[in-house]
């Protein structure tokens, strides 16, 4: 694993929110060498549903390329803890929009964004949770916007989330169980390379809300 950027060192204004993520990415990966792992992957995921940046499916990566043969359980783990978390991002939005939920969108520079998914609800709930929950799209903003929309809560929110949520990360961990040998030995020869990848995603799943439309 990359070794941690000290904090101490000096950066470019310029550099600065790219360095402080990629200390962030470090922390979360640290967890898989830790005891702690699976517990730290479940608050990760309930985490990222809501307000944090870093995708669970980087931890969850981790854990399956150490151990593949626990890679589904680790992705039963992540599916629960992702779906609670969209749960708790629900409730933000309605209950608590002016306290936490307005903030958490601001931090992010999502009110443009906020405002077309507000828009999305209105078409089609369910389909719109079930694609942010599936694809890298940012998940926590259209479950903080579907307790401000009042979508149909267990219709709407839970069973998206739950088809949603647990496709992607048994998909990913599916990879790791069937064919977790060669999956390693790519993944170590081209890891720079798919982290720029999944970063652009990342970047990219908030550009496709915005131009969704």
């Amino acid at each position: 694993m990359e070794p941690s950027l000290s904090l101490a060192q000096p950066v470019p204004w310029y550099q600065a929110p790219f360095v402080w993520f990629k200390r962030l990415y470090q922390w979360v990966l640290h967890w898989a060498d830790t005891v702690y792992g699976v517990p730290a992957l479940f608050v990760l995921a309930f985490a990222e549903s809501s307000f944090f940046p870093i995708p669970p499916d980087v931890l969850l990566i981790a854990l399956a390329l150490a151990r593949p043969r626990r890679s589904l359980w680790y992705a039963a783990v992540c599916s629960v803890g992702s779906v609670l978390g969209g749960m708790a991002g629900y409730g933000i939005g309605y209950f608590f929009w002016d306290t936490l939920g307005q903030p958490i969108i601001n931090f992010y520079h999502a009110q443009a964004t906020f405002a077309t998914v507000q828009g999305y609800y209105r078409e089609n709930a369910f389909f719109y949770v079930f694609t942010a929950a599936f694809t890298p799209i940012p998940y926590k903003v259209f479950t903080i916007a579907g307790g401000i929309c009042q979508i149909q809560f267990w219709q709407d929110l839970i069973l998206g989330s739950l088809i949603g949520r647990s496709l992607r990360f048994f998909l990913v961990a599916g990879m790791f169980y069937f064919f977790g040998p060669p999956i390693k030995k790519f993944i170590d020869r081209y890891f720079e390379i798919l982290t720029i990848l999944f970063g652009v995603l990342l970047i990219g799943g908030f550009l496709v809300i915005k131009y969704l439309h």
